[in-house]
């Protein structure tokens, strides 16, 4: 399996990166960034891209490619819808249509939030807005599709958020982590990588997963 990651210097794309480079039906790994993970392994390799609105200039690199594992997001917090729309909404379409123009038989996972309106016309603007996009690519006509609606995560291998007042809420709750863990409504960085990677290789009827149905998925294995 050959899979394409954005967001890799993030919490949770982080986390799926770290899961992708150890599991062995895991080939090769391409992530694309604004700046360099500054990272050396033999499955991976990196694309720096200072604007996702212009990715189709690299479209020819995301051919044959197996799945996209879409991670990169951003706070709504200070922005208004038409602010956070680009950087959600159409930066994802720019994505979405450049790897379908070149790999309509990928798997296109995006990682989206608990609470998105899928009717598009609620009164929140962040969850309307990643409605919208859920439902730009659910309906692009890709292979397959999954949208990861994450709730609370709980990181592993010392991995950060990029947000601080988030990293200071993970510092404080990290003493409740055992007892947290075992709640079906919290999931991990490494859980949501493996639920990844089995996306691709145990589809599934459901592409909306919460974290229940995340962590569901990220416990498949192979008989």
């Amino acid at each position: 399996m050959k899979v394409i990651i954005t967001g890799s210097t993030g919490m949770v794309g982080k986390g799926v990166l770290m899961e992708c480079l150890k599991h062995p039906k895991v080939e090769q790994v391409l992530v694309i960034n604004r700046s360099s993970l500054n990272m050396e392994h033999p499955k991976l390799k990196e694309i720096l891209c200072n604007d996702f609105l212009n990715i189709s200039s690299i479209k020819n690199d995301l051919k044959n490619y197996d799945a996209c594992f879409h991670c990169m997001g951003v706070s709504s917090v200070g922005k208004n819808e038409e602010e956070y729309a680009k950087f959600t909404y159409s930066i994802t379409k720019e994505l979405a249509d450049s790897i379908f123009s070149v790999n309509p038989n990928c798997v296109f996972n995006y990682v989206s939030g608990t609470g998105t309106d899928s009717t598009e016309k609620g009164k929140v603007m962040w969850a309307r807005v990643k409605g919208k996009t859920e439902n730009m690519v659910l309906n692009k006509g890709f292979k397959d599709a999954y949208m990861f609606r994450l709730g609370g995560i709980i990181p592993a291998k010392g991995i950060k958020s990029k947000t601080g007042w988030i990293n200071i809420l993970l510092i404080l709750f990290k003493p409740l982590y055992p007892l947290m863990k075992k709640m079906k409504s919290i999931t991990t960085s490494e859980q949501i990588g493996v639920a990844m990677i089995n996306s691709v290789l145990f589809p599934s009827e459901l592409k909306v997963l919460e974290n229940p149905e995340v962590n569901l998925l990220a416990g498949k294995r192979e008989l």
